[in-house]
């Protein structure tokens, strides 16, 4: 029986070598790539027609794109209205990336770190670079509340710049974990049916109730990676 990790494996589908680097497309590469034809495929044919009385694909964008429209609008306000394009296009991409992943012999990034903290990087560097653009130096009052007595500060300013650094850490880890373990569930479960003979439809009952959970689990962490950078967002904006 295969490994249960071994479905993680980053292979290359299009061996390139250039000046002694490994340039390689590999089949992480391979499906970011469905990913974003997918998305661009799915809201191009959606939107196509602009019905007045909408079908039901249109629909389905519609309420996609108001409900990440919505998340912005309560978490960050009106003036968070200019990066919707930013996190709706964050949103899309590790929702199309988390339900690949459940296609069978298909290939999850997002249980890859290295994918997860790229785009909280991206997430933590872009809010950083707002919060200066805006606040200047007064972005600095964002680990000192004000207001806040001066004898707390030499306890308080190293927990809110620790807590303020591992946001990127943090953010990137809860994607990668939850994805990494409910697949290796998952694995481990099939494993069963096949070993266990006659007796497979114990565990095969078990794996039909954690795919389930894991269409569930794989659009809920689209949604708290989304919310989490609309958060960081905000603070970035308002301060606190």
């Amino acid at each position: 029986m295969a490994s249960p990790i071994e479905q993680f494996q980053i292979r290359p589908v299009v061996p390139i070598e250039a000046l002694g680097i490994d340039a390689s497309l590999t089949n992480s590469g391979v499906l970011m790539l469905i990913a974003v034809t997918g998305i661009a495929t799915f809201l191009t044919l959606t939107m196509r027609r602009r019905a007045l009385v909408p079908g039901r694909w249109q629909s389905v964008a519609e309420v996609t794109y108001e409900f990440v429209a919505g998340m912005v609008r309560e978490n960050v306000g009106l003036e968070g209205r200019k990066y919707f394009p930013f996190i709706f296009s964050l949103f899309m991409f590790v929702l199309f990336g988390n339900m690949l992943g459940m296609i069978p012999y298909s290939f999850t990034f997002t249980s890859h770190i290295i994918v997860t903290f790229t785009m909280a990087a991206v997430v933590f560097l872009g809010t950083t670079i707002i919060g200066f653009a805006r606040h200047g130096l007064g972005f600095f009052s964002f680990f000192l509340p004000a207001g806040t007595p001066w004898f707390v500060a030499p306890i308080l300013i190293p927990i809110e710049v620790i807590s303020y650094f591992t946001r990127p850490i943090s953010l990137s880890l809860r994607l990668f974990a939850n994805m990494t373990a409910g697949h290796t569930l998952l694995k481990v479960f099939a494993g069963f049916v096949v070993t266990m003979g006659l007796a497979g439809f114990v565990p095969l009952v078990f794996v039909i109730a954690l795919t389930g959970l894991e269409f569930l689990i794989a659009f809920l962490q689209a949604y708290v990676f989304a919310i989490l950078s609309c958060i960081y967002l905000s603070d970035a904006i308002h301060l606190h």
